[in-house]
């Protein structure tokens, strides 16, 4: 039997001052330990679920479920929720309030009550963790975006969540930085952590993701692996979403002897990007 680690049930939200549901009846549920993706055109309500996800915001209609128990919105039990299902903004500046990376990443433990000892020890590991060792005392201001980015995920990371969610983590990185970026959120999934990405890096999504979410209009249109998604050529044209271009060279229609050379070819290439 699937687990699923958060569930959404028929969810609503609408904005105030809006007439159209940011969420319209949203049904979704993020399976345990998989790398997923989410995708769907800007407005189809993949932010307003996130911030729904972290219950930052509540919905007005619906069940949101974590481990199969109804959300509750009393402040303890948002604090032990926030620990287990952490947020990074696709700004990185949104995330980052103290002068300096090791103040950054021990602000939320020290929100936590932790001992000062178990501080200490989670943040040397979390900085050698992430590379930021050698800019534990740089002022966070000073920081490049690609290091903001690492700073922002550690932020989260040093909590120990059992999900993360990721609104466009690759806005604004340049090839280098991106394969940096997700080599990071490799071992964070590799240690155990699910993770769900808001992205519109579709090739990013059929290189990486096992499992894809679409949204439209505050809903769900369809779920299933990048394959299985990305062959839903029709579906995908509606939507006006198009297919990576790495699918599209591999989905045409040849020879036995071409395909074999094509999935090797496919292989190879996926090696060379090392998303998985």
């Amino acid at each position: 039997m699937e687990e699923y680690l958060l569930e959404f049930e028929e969810v609503y939200y609408t904005y105030i001052g809006t007439k159209a549901s940011a969420l319209n009846g949203l049904n979704l549920k993020i399976p345990k330990h998989k790398k997923s993706a989410l995708i769907g055109q800007n407005g189809c309500g993949k932010t307003t679920f996130f911030l729904l996800a972290n219950a930052l915001y509540k919905p007005q209609q619906g069940n949101i479920l974590w481990q199969g128990k109804a959300i509750k919105y009393d402040s303890r039990s948002l604090q032990r929720l926030r620990q287990q299902v952490g947020l990074v903004f696709q700004d990185p500046e949104q995330q980052l309030v103290a002068a300096t990376v090791e103040e950054d990443i021990s602000y939320g433990l020290c929100n936590l009550g932790i001992p000062n000892t178990e501080i200490a020890q989670r943040i040397e590991a979390i900085l050698l963790e992430f590379g930021l060792t050698e800019l534990a005392q740089k002022p966070v201001h000073h920081l490049s975006l690609g290091q903001k980015k690492r700073v922002s995920i550690a932020d989260v990371m040093v909590l120990e969540p059992e999900l993360i969610l990721l609104d466009e983590p690759t806005a604004y990185l340049d090839r280098l930085h991106t394969r940096n970026l997700i080599n990071t959120l490799n071992k964070i999934h590799n240690s155990g952590t699910t993770i769900l990405m808001a992205t519109h890096d579709f090739d990013l999504v059929y290189r990486w993701a096992d499992w894809v979410f679409v949204m439209d209009n505050g809903k769900l249109i369809i779920e299933g692996t990048p394959k299985d998604i990305f062959n839903q050529q029709k579906l995908l044209a509606d939507l006006q979403l198009d297919a990576p271009l790495i699918h599209e060279i591999f989905s045409v229609e040849v020879s036995q002897e071409e395909q074999l050379f094509l999935e090797r070819l496919r292989q190879r290439i996926l090696n060379l990007f090392d998303y998985r």
